[in-house]
Protein backbone atom coordinates (compact mmCIF):
# COMPACT_ATOMS: atom_id res chain seq x y z
CA UNK A 1 0.00 0.00 0.00
CA UNK A 2 1.50 3.43 -1.00
CA UNK A 3 -0.06 6.92 -0.73
CA UNK A 4 1.23 9.95 -2.23
CA UNK A 5 0.40 13.45 -2.25
CA UNK A 6 2.46 16.28 -3.14
CA UNK A 7 5.11 17.06 -5.37
CA UNK A 8 8.58 14.59 -5.14
CA UNK A 9 11.14 17.09 -6.18
CA UNK A 10 10.25 20.90 -5.15
CA UNK A 11 12.51 21.95 -2.03
CA UNK A 12 10.83 23.01 0.95
CA UNK A 13 10.62 23.07 4.53
CA UNK A 14 11.91 20.62 6.20
CA UNK A 15 10.01 17.17 6.73
CA UNK A 16 10.21 14.20 9.17
CA UNK A 17 10.67 10.38 8.32
CA UNK A 18 8.23 8.22 10.16
CA UNK A 19 7.85 4.83 10.96
CA UNK A 20 5.20 3.11 13.29
CA UNK A 21 6.39 -0.39 13.31
CA UNK A 22 3.87 -3.03 14.81
CA UNK A 23 3.77 -6.87 14.66
CA UNK A 24 2.54 -7.25 11.59
CA UNK A 25 3.67 -4.56 9.52
CA UNK A 26 6.41 -1.55 9.06
CA UNK A 27 4.61 1.72 8.25
CA UNK A 28 6.28 4.69 6.80
CA UNK A 29 5.65 8.36 6.37
CA UNK A 30 7.13 11.50 5.28
CA UNK A 31 5.59 14.11 7.30
CA UNK A 32 5.39 17.85 7.30
CA UNK A 33 5.66 20.48 10.18
CA UNK A 34 2.12 20.86 9.95
CA UNK A 35 1.35 16.97 10.45
CA UNK A 36 0.33 16.22 6.84
CA UNK A 37 1.60 12.87 5.64
CA UNK A 38 3.06 13.76 2.37
CA UNK A 39 4.03 10.03 1.29
CA UNK A 40 3.52 6.67 2.96
CA UNK A 41 3.90 3.13 2.28
CA UNK A 42 4.18 -0.46 4.47
CA UNK A 43 6.00 -3.65 4.45
CA UNK A 44 5.25 -6.97 5.99
CA UNK A 45 7.57 -8.60 8.63
CA UNK A 46 8.32 -11.72 7.42
CA UNK A 47 6.85 -14.08 10.35
CA UNK A 48 10.20 -16.10 11.99
CA UNK A 49 12.40 -13.12 10.96
CA UNK A 50 15.69 -12.52 12.24
CA UNK A 51 16.78 -9.51 13.85
CA UNK A 52 19.03 -8.13 11.00
CA UNK A 53 16.16 -9.12 8.25
CA UNK A 54 13.74 -7.40 9.90
CA UNK A 55 15.96 -4.07 10.69
CA UNK A 56 17.14 -4.63 6.68
CA UNK A 57 13.97 -4.40 5.41
CA UNK A 58 12.22 -1.71 7.57
CA UNK A 59 15.74 0.00 6.79
CA UNK A 60 14.75 -0.04 3.33
CA UNK A 61 11.74 0.95 3.52
CA UNK A 62 13.01 4.62 5.40
CA UNK A 63 15.43 4.67 2.50
CA UNK A 64 12.65 4.90 -0.06
CA UNK A 65 11.14 7.38 1.87
CA UNK A 66 14.30 9.53 1.91
CA UNK A 67 14.58 9.47 -1.98
CA UNK A 68 10.88 10.55 -2.20
CA UNK A 69 11.46 13.36 0.37
CA UNK A 70 13.95 14.70 -2.69
CA UNK A 71 15.21 17.94 -2.25
CA UNK A 72 13.82 19.08 1.26
CA UNK A 73 15.78 18.64 3.93
CA UNK A 74 14.57 15.82 6.40
CA UNK A 75 15.22 17.11 10.13
CA UNK A 76 15.38 13.37 11.59
CA UNK A 77 13.74 10.05 11.69
CA UNK A 78 11.57 8.98 14.51
CA UNK A 79 10.15 5.48 15.71
CA UNK A 80 7.25 4.60 17.29
CA UNK A 81 7.79 0.76 19.09
CA UNK A 82 5.37 -1.07 21.57
CA UNK A 83 6.98 -2.03 24.57
CA UNK A 84 9.67 -1.08 27.10
CA UNK A 85 12.89 1.24 25.11
CA UNK A 86 15.93 2.75 27.34
CA UNK A 87 16.22 6.51 27.26
CA UNK A 88 19.98 7.06 27.42
CA UNK A 89 20.79 4.79 24.12
CA UNK A 90 17.39 3.90 22.46
CA UNK A 91 17.71 0.59 22.23
CA UNK A 92 14.78 -1.40 22.51
CA UNK A 93 15.04 -3.60 25.69
CA UNK A 94 11.71 -5.67 25.46
CA UNK A 95 8.80 -5.95 22.98
CA UNK A 96 6.07 -7.50 23.08
CA UNK A 97 5.03 -7.47 19.23
CA UNK A 98 8.52 -8.01 17.65
CA UNK A 99 10.61 -9.89 20.39
CA UNK A 100 13.39 -10.59 17.43
CA UNK A 101 14.49 -6.62 18.01
CA UNK A 102 15.05 -7.28 21.69
CA UNK A 103 18.30 -5.76 22.07
CA UNK A 104 19.19 -3.67 19.08
CA UNK A 105 19.65 0.27 18.78
CA UNK A 106 17.95 1.46 15.71
CA UNK A 107 19.76 4.90 15.88
CA UNK A 108 23.16 2.57 15.95
CA UNK A 109 21.95 0.70 12.48
CA UNK A 110 20.03 3.23 10.40
CA UNK A 111 21.71 6.73 11.44
CA UNK A 112 25.10 5.47 8.90
CA UNK A 113 23.05 4.35 6.19
CA UNK A 114 20.45 7.09 6.14
CA UNK A 115 22.87 10.40 7.34
CA UNK A 116 20.31 11.97 9.21
CA UNK A 117 19.72 11.50 13.28
CA UNK A 118 16.76 8.32 14.60
CA UNK A 119 14.91 8.64 17.67
CA UNK A 120 12.80 5.80 18.74
CA UNK A 121 10.05 6.18 21.35
CA UNK A 122 7.31 3.75 22.83
CA UNK A 123 4.37 4.02 20.66
CA UNK A 124 1.68 4.67 23.14
CA UNK A 125 3.75 7.76 24.72
CA UNK A 126 4.23 8.70 20.77
CA UNK A 127 0.54 8.53 20.21
CA UNK A 128 0.06 10.99 23.67
CA UNK A 129 2.54 13.39 21.87
CA UNK A 130 1.10 13.42 18.31
CA UNK A 131 -2.52 14.27 19.82
CA UNK A 132 -0.72 17.19 22.15
CA UNK A 133 0.90 18.54 19.39
CA UNK A 134 -1.59 18.18 16.46
CA UNK A 135 -4.63 16.67 17.23
CA UNK A 136 -7.18 17.10 21.14
CA UNK A 137 -4.25 19.26 22.61
CA UNK A 138 -5.14 21.82 20.30
CA UNK A 139 -7.73 24.51 21.23
CA UNK A 140 -11.32 23.09 20.93
CA UNK A 141 -12.24 26.46 19.71
CA UNK A 142 -11.04 29.76 18.82
CA UNK A 143 -9.86 31.51 21.78
CA UNK A 144 -8.63 28.18 23.80
CA UNK A 145 -6.07 27.90 25.38
CA UNK A 146 -3.40 24.66 24.28
CA UNK A 147 -4.03 21.50 26.54
CA UNK A 148 -0.92 21.53 29.72
CA UNK A 149 -0.96 17.98 30.27
CA UNK A 150 -2.97 15.39 28.16
CA UNK A 151 -3.00 11.70 28.47
CA UNK A 152 -3.71 9.12 26.32
CA UNK A 153 -4.93 5.83 26.58
CA UNK A 154 -5.49 3.09 24.09
CA UNK A 155 -7.96 0.32 24.64
CA UNK A 156 -7.76 -2.43 22.40
CA UNK A 157 -6.19 -6.05 22.92
CA UNK A 158 -4.50 -4.20 25.99
CA UNK A 159 -4.31 -1.09 27.17
CA UNK A 160 -1.76 1.24 27.15
CA UNK A 161 -1.06 4.80 28.01
CA UNK A 162 0.83 7.66 27.36
CA UNK A 163 0.96 11.28 29.46
CA UNK A 164 2.33 14.48 27.95
CA UNK A 165 3.10 17.50 30.29
CA UNK A 166 3.43 21.15 28.66
CA UNK A 167 5.04 19.44 25.56
CA UNK A 168 7.13 16.72 26.81
CA UNK A 169 6.73 12.95 27.50
CA UNK A 170 6.93 11.85 31.33
CA UNK A 171 8.38 8.51 31.66
CA UNK A 172 9.24 7.92 34.85
CA UNK A 173 12.52 7.36 36.72
CA UNK A 174 13.70 4.27 34.30
CA UNK A 175 11.41 5.18 31.12
CA UNK A 176 8.62 3.28 31.58
CA UNK A 177 6.27 5.59 33.47
CA UNK A 178 2.28 5.23 32.05
CA UNK A 179 1.25 1.52 32.69
CA UNK A 180 -2.43 2.73 33.61
CA UNK A 181 -3.45 -0.30 32.47
CA UNK A 182 -1.97 -2.20 35.51
CA UNK A 183 -3.35 0.18 37.92
CA UNK A 184 -5.52 -2.45 40.26
CA UNK A 185 -8.94 -1.59 39.59
CA UNK A 186 -10.40 -4.92 40.99
CA UNK A 187 -8.53 -6.01 44.73
CA UNK A 188 -10.31 -9.42 45.07
CA UNK A 189 -9.08 -12.72 45.57
CA UNK A 190 -11.20 -13.92 42.52
CA UNK A 191 -10.48 -10.58 39.73
CA UNK A 192 -9.64 -11.70 36.48
CA UNK A 193 -6.01 -12.33 36.12
CA UNK A 194 -3.42 -9.66 34.13
CA UNK A 195 -1.03 -11.03 31.56
CA UNK A 196 1.51 -9.26 33.76
CA UNK A 197 1.12 -11.45 36.51
CA UNK A 198 -1.61 -9.38 38.60
CA UNK A 199 -4.92 -9.74 38.57
CA UNK A 200 -7.81 -7.08 38.52
CA UNK A 201 -5.74 -4.55 36.27
CA UNK A 202 -7.62 -2.28 34.51
CA UNK A 203 -6.61 -4.34 31.01
CA UNK A 204 -7.85 -7.33 32.64
CA UNK A 205 -11.66 -5.83 33.12
CA UNK A 206 -11.62 -3.57 30.11
CA UNK A 207 -9.64 -4.54 26.81
CA UNK A 208 -11.16 -5.94 24.01
CA UNK A 209 -9.50 -8.90 25.42
CA UNK A 210 -10.84 -8.94 28.77
CA UNK A 211 -14.33 -7.99 27.43
CA UNK A 212 -14.29 -11.23 24.91
CA UNK A 213 -13.43 -13.29 28.02
CA UNK A 214 -15.78 -11.98 30.13
CA UNK A 215 -18.69 -12.67 27.57
CA UNK A 216 -17.78 -16.13 27.03
CA UNK A 217 -18.05 -16.53 30.50
CA UNK A 218 -21.51 -15.74 30.33
CA UNK A 219 -22.68 -17.61 27.40
CA UNK A 220 -25.04 -19.66 29.32
CA UNK A 221 -26.88 -16.33 30.74
CA UNK A 222 -28.01 -15.53 26.82
CA UNK A 223 -30.87 -16.21 24.80
CA UNK A 224 -30.03 -19.15 22.52
CA UNK A 225 -30.35 -17.42 19.09
CA UNK A 226 -29.36 -14.19 20.25
CA UNK A 227 -26.80 -12.02 18.65
CA UNK A 228 -24.30 -13.67 20.92
CA UNK A 229 -24.50 -16.98 20.66
CA UNK A 230 -24.45 -16.08 16.66
CA UNK A 231 -21.65 -14.65 17.11
CA UNK A 232 -19.82 -17.33 18.69
CA UNK A 233 -21.33 -20.18 16.41
CA UNK A 234 -19.47 -18.41 14.16
CA UNK A 235 -16.09 -17.60 15.64
CA UNK A 236 -15.28 -20.00 18.75
CA UNK A 237 -13.49 -17.54 20.47
CA UNK A 238 -15.80 -14.45 21.29
CA UNK A 239 -13.46 -11.04 20.80
CA UNK A 240 -14.58 -7.60 21.75
CA UNK A 241 -15.35 -6.36 18.11
CA UNK A 242 -17.93 -9.24 18.31
CA UNK A 243 -19.72 -8.38 22.09
CA UNK A 244 -19.93 -4.85 20.33
CA UNK A 245 -21.85 -6.27 17.63
CA UNK A 246 -24.23 -8.16 19.32
CA UNK A 247 -24.55 -5.43 22.07
CA UNK A 248 -25.53 -2.80 18.91
CA UNK A 249 -27.69 -5.41 18.10
CA UNK A 250 -29.64 -5.49 21.74
CA UNK A 251 -27.89 -8.61 23.29
CA UNK A 252 -28.81 -8.26 26.73
CA UNK A 253 -25.92 -10.45 28.08
CA UNK A 254 -23.27 -8.14 25.78
CA UNK A 255 -24.63 -4.71 26.86
CA UNK A 256 -23.99 -5.93 30.84
CA UNK A 257 -20.11 -7.06 29.80
CA UNK A 258 -19.98 -3.92 27.98
CA UNK A 259 -21.32 -2.13 31.03
CA UNK A 260 -19.22 -3.97 33.15
CA UNK A 261 -16.20 -2.53 31.07
CA UNK A 262 -17.48 0.70 31.58
CA UNK A 263 -17.44 0.75 35.30
CA UNK A 264 -13.77 -0.41 35.46
CA UNK A 265 -13.33 2.44 32.73
CA UNK A 266 -15.22 4.96 34.77
CA UNK A 267 -12.73 4.25 38.15
CA UNK A 268 -9.32 4.26 36.11
CA UNK A 269 -10.20 7.26 34.69
CA UNK A 270 -11.41 9.06 37.93
CA UNK A 271 -7.43 7.88 39.21
CA UNK A 272 -6.11 9.11 36.13
CA UNK A 273 -7.50 12.72 36.90
CA UNK A 274 -6.56 12.24 40.42
CA UNK A 275 -3.12 11.45 39.74
CA UNK A 276 -1.96 13.32 36.68
CA UNK A 277 -5.07 16.48 36.91
CA UNK A 278 -5.06 16.56 32.98
CA UNK A 279 -7.32 19.16 31.31
CA UNK A 280 -7.63 16.56 27.99
CA UNK A 281 -7.11 13.06 28.33
CA UNK A 282 -7.70 11.41 24.35
CA UNK A 283 -9.22 7.62 24.41
CA UNK A 284 -8.10 5.63 21.00
CA UNK A 285 -8.18 1.91 20.34
CA UNK A 286 -10.80 -0.96 19.19
CA UNK A 287 -12.71 -0.49 22.22
CA UNK A 288 -13.03 3.18 22.46
CA UNK A 289 -14.49 2.90 18.56
CA UNK A 290 -17.28 0.25 20.16
CA UNK A 291 -17.33 2.96 23.00
CA UNK A 292 -18.70 5.85 20.42
CA UNK A 293 -20.53 3.20 18.13
CA UNK A 294 -22.87 2.98 21.31
CA UNK A 295 -22.91 6.70 22.01
CA UNK A 296 -21.24 5.82 25.34
CA UNK A 297 -18.47 8.27 25.61
CA UNK A 298 -20.17 11.12 26.72
CA UNK A 299 -21.68 9.00 29.70
CA UNK A 300 -17.53 8.56 30.65
CA UNK A 301 -17.10 11.76 31.03
CA UNK A 302 -19.59 12.66 32.82
CA UNK A 303 -19.52 9.54 35.24
CA UNK A 304 -15.71 10.17 35.54
CA UNK A 305 -15.91 13.74 36.25
CA UNK A 306 -17.84 12.88 39.37
CA UNK A 307 -15.16 10.73 40.69
CA UNK A 308 -12.40 13.42 40.41
CA UNK A 309 -11.98 14.77 44.10
CA UNK A 310 -12.20 18.69 43.53
CA UNK A 311 -13.48 21.43 40.41
CA UNK A 312 -9.48 21.59 40.04
CA UNK A 313 -9.39 17.88 38.68
CA UNK A 314 -13.27 17.72 36.98
CA UNK A 315 -11.74 20.80 34.75
CA UNK A 316 -11.10 18.09 31.70
CA UNK A 317 -12.02 17.11 28.33
CA UNK A 318 -12.37 13.60 27.07
CA UNK A 319 -12.13 12.80 23.48
CA UNK A 320 -11.81 10.29 20.49
CA UNK A 321 -8.49 10.03 19.12
CA UNK A 322 -8.01 11.77 16.14
CA UNK A 323 -5.43 10.23 13.97
CA UNK A 324 -7.06 6.25 13.51
CA UNK A 325 -4.39 4.01 12.16
CA UNK A 326 -1.80 7.06 11.32
CA UNK A 327 -1.90 7.75 15.42
CA UNK A 328 1.91 5.78 15.59
CA UNK A 329 3.44 7.95 12.55
CA UNK A 330 1.92 10.98 13.60
CA UNK A 331 3.57 10.56 16.89
CA UNK A 332 6.71 9.57 15.51
CA UNK A 333 7.67 12.27 13.40
CA UNK A 334 6.39 14.36 16.63
CA UNK A 335 9.43 12.79 18.26
CA UNK A 336 11.76 14.34 15.66
CA UNK A 337 10.22 17.98 15.98
CA UNK A 338 10.36 17.73 19.71
CA UNK A 339 13.95 16.35 19.13
CA UNK A 340 15.04 19.19 16.76
CA UNK A 341 13.39 21.93 18.83
CA UNK A 342 11.77 22.73 15.52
Amino acid sequence: MTARIGNTGAASSSVALAMDWGGTWARAAVIDRQGAILWQDRVSNRPGAFQDQLVETAGRLLVTAKEWAGLRPIAGVGIALAGSIDAASDMLLSSPNLPALNGVSLPARWEPKLGVPVWVGNDANLAALGEYSYGAGRPARPGDPVARTLVFLTFSTGVGAGIVDRGTVFTGAAGVAGEVGHMTIDSRADAPPCACGNSGCLESLASGTAIGRAAQARLADATPGSPLHQAHEANATLDGAAVFAAAAQGDPVAREVIDAAVGAIVVGLGNVLNIFNPDVVVMGGGVTQGLLDLGLLGHIEDATRRRAMSSGHRAFRLAPATFGDSQGLIGAASLVWVETGS
